[in-house]
């Protein structure tokens, strides 16, 4: 397995039978090594440096019904919310202070808001702070839709595929959601000219380690500018509520191969990781991650964008996040920096 790491972090991909082996085959020693060569390419790329997105969660409304989602529409028990547009301008605001210089607007795929209104955001943030990036997640939508953002001052935008994996794809959402149209999505985001994230729950339920390689596969071809992975969580108030969580062991093993696959890639410690263990996120960042996300969401509404159970630092002020973060990425020798953080390749 030694040997496979080692071509992977010299250039050289694997093929699917050698991903599949490396995986099922991995133990301790063998994490061991690839968390020291994944460390070895970040800091090549990106030096010790973190970059901080100030996460701003501002509709908890989704028509969508995926299994796994607690913001899923049929989910009655969800206490659902909208920001306006000045609290969204406010959080902006407030992080700028605190040296955001990523924006990251996430919701609900929530009609409420039109494109126009969208664009209408994404255009004042731009103009209240131009040195700022800003990035959306808001779900599948028109290449038109996209293009609008675009024009407005949209940098980046996330969507996580879930799974590349079409008979597991539909396992994990109703039969009017669709693989092809989400990679559509992605292939759409990429020729507007967008900055593009995908990614996947790792252990999400029906996960085989055919799926897992389907998923590397896929990313491979994208070449997205960001990957975004993290353990599934269940809640209880979803179909899935009684299945296991993704472990952290298996997720930060595909964080560093990953990071060895596509060395200059952004890629999240993710708060999953940190609900799932107390260092989680730290140990995200040795394992071959650069990137955290802080909420900057009003602490009112925190608790309520509730995607999983248990979900870390729903009560804490923004100013709180931040100072906890930098705490702990200078405990294990990194720092956060005052950055738009742009991907480095591609």
């Amino acid at each position: 397995m030694i040997n496979l790491i080692d071509r992977l972090s010299t250039g050289h991909f694997l093929s699917y039978d050698e991903l599949h082996r490396l995986i099922e085959h991995r133990n301790e020693e063998i994490a061991d090594y690839l968390f020291e060569r994944a460390r070895q390419v970040r800091i090549l790329h990106y030096g010790h440096d973190v970059y901080m997105r100030g996460l701003i969660e501002f509709t908890n409304y989704c028509r969508n019904d995926c299994y796994y989602c607690g913001i899923r529409k049929s989910n009655c028990n969800a206490d659902r919310y909208r920001l306006t547009k000045d609290q969204i301008l406010d959080c902006c605001a407030a992080g700028y202070k605190l040296g955001f210089r990523t924006f990251v607007l996430q919701g609900g795929e929530d009609g409420y808001y039109t494109d126009e209104n969208i664009a209408d955001m994404v255009s004042s943030i731009k103009s209240n702070h131009p040195d700022c990036a800003v990035t959306l997640s808001l779900g599948e939508r028109s290449y038109e839709s996209y293009k609008m953002f675009y024009e407005a001052g949209a940098d980046r935008y996330l969507l996580r595929h879930e799974t590349a994996n079409e008979d597991h794809y539909s396992k994990l959402h109703p039969p009017v959601l669709l693989l092809k149209n989400r990679k559509q999505c992605l292939y759409n985001l990429k020729e507007i000219g967008y900055q593009v994230g995908c990614g996947f729950m790792v252990g999400s339920p029906f996960q085989t380690t055919d799926c897992i390689v389907d998923d590397l596969m896929f990313i491979k071809e994208l070449r997205p500018h960001m990957v975004g992975i993290g353990p599934f969580i269940p809640h209880k108030d979803t179909p899935f509520a009684d299945k296991t969580s993704g472990t952290l062991e298996l997720t930060l093993f595909l964080l560093g191969i990953i990071r060895l696959m596509l060395p200059g890639v952004l890629l999240p410690s993710t708060t999953a990781l940190g609900t799932i263990h107390p260092k989680g996120r730290e140990l995200g960042i040795l394992a071959g991650a650069n990137v955290v996300m802080p909420n900057l969401s009003p602490t009112d509404v925190r608790d309520k964008y509730l995607l999983y159970d248990n979900k870390i630092c729903t009560g804490d002020e923004a100013a709180e996040c931040r100072k906890c973060l930098e705490h702990r990425m200078e405990s294990i020798g990194y720092k956060l920096v005052v950055s738009r953080g742009d991907c480095k390749y591609i």
